[in-house]
């Protein structure tokens, strides 16, 4: 069966087959955790603890152990399920071992982010008894419609606008994203519908929300307000150098949609073309600062908040350069640009 398509994924968990031995694996452990979870339920849907093992990784890597567990026989009939976790190369013999005495059980093993020439992904990917499935953060339009299914599944509907703001402000980590679309569930009720109104009332992060507004009122020339933010952040215990990303972030959004009002967009058009587009609350704010940067302003911007990263992350004991510092001059100068275009 080898490897499964990502698009295959949801139907393969639901009916695995004669399979004898899942590997799960990838960067994302929540999402490893969670089909791991979803394929339990599949196979021992009581949890049965006749046919289910939760067998210790140090146990199953021992001589002889992993196939005696899968090849032993369910007291109670059905098909039995071993589970593994954080599992090395270390597995790959005993998991070798389990293919070739054509056990019935289920091997469930999961891991974390394994190399295409790993010993576990070369025995199992090319074996028609074992399927490898890969658990890779998902971003962008794929992590909205993740966020918009799984409200669904606890009985509410969503804007896109809202689950694509999600999908930037939540992370990618699936046991997290998970936590916070329940508490969002539960904040509007079953059957509720979840706009950007109820997104900000629901999870809005403090620390965020003041690197939002120090960004939107830099880019309109507000310096004072730039600056009250940007410290109320700071002290809210938001990174430097994750304000550079983020400030970086926002004038790349600011100079893509500056270059479609060029070609001859309206800025409400081009503001809509953004993904995820922008935040309802933040768009007379950032059509004014539309009007205030051209897309060479803010290419020069870009490249100084990149010039302020690599400062950060290259000072040393000899002479540091307080990240803080690096950070709120680099605000400051945009804030006092945009100040500038406002009084010509």
């Amino acid at each position: 069966m080898a490897k499964i398509d990502a698009r295959r994924v949801a139907a393969f968990l639901a009916a695995p087959g004669a399979v004898r031995v899942v590997l799960l694996h990838g960067d994302d452990a929540g999402l490893v955790h969670e089909r791991a979870n979803a394929l339990q339920s599949v196979i021992v849907a009581d949890a049965d603890p006749f046919r289910l093992t939760d067998m210790p990784r140090e146990l199953a890597v021992k001589p002889g152990a992993l196939v005696a567990e899968a090849t032993a026989l369910s007291m109670t009939g059905g098909r039995r399920l071993v589970r593994v976790r954080d599992a090395t190369d270390a597995l790959a013999a005993p998991l070798k071992e389990v293919l070739a005495a054509k056990a019935e059980s289920l091997v469930l093993v999961e891991g974390g982010e394994l190399p295409a020439r790993s010993k576990l992904r070369t025995l199992l990917e090319p074996s028609p008894d074992a399927a490898v499935v890969a658990c890779y953060r998902e971003r962008g339009a794929e992590l909205a419609a993740t966020i918009a299914q799984m409200l669904k599944e606890e009985g509410v509907t969503a804007e896109r606008s809202a689950c694509e703001w999600l999908a930037g402000r939540l992370g990618e980590d699936r046991m997290q994203l998970r936590r916070e679309v329940e508490k969002i569930a539960l904040y509007v009720g079953q059957g509720g519908h979840v706009g950007e109104e109820e997104v900000l009332a629901c999870i809005g992060d403090g620390s965020a929300m003041e690197i939002d507004e120090a960004l939107i009122a830099a880019t309109t020339g507000d310096i004072q307000l730039a600056d009250r933010a940007l410290e109320s952040a700071l002290s809210e215990g938001a990174s430097p150098i994750a304000v550079l990303r983020n400030a970086l972030r926002h004038m790349q959004r600011l100079h893509w949609a500056a270059c479609a009002v060029a070609a001859g967009d309206t800025p409400a058009g081009a503001m809509e073309s953004l993904r995820p587009p922008v935040f309802f609350k933040q768009k007379a704010a950032f059509e004014r600062a539309l009007r205030l940067w051209s897309p060479a302003t803010l290419e020069a911007a870009g490249a100084m908040l990149l010039e302020a990263e690599k400062r950060s992350k290259s000072s040393s004991s000899a002479r540091p350069v307080p990240d803080g510092a690096v950070l709120r001059q680099a605000m400051m100068a945009i804030a006092r640009q945009a100040a500038m275009s406002k009084r010509r």
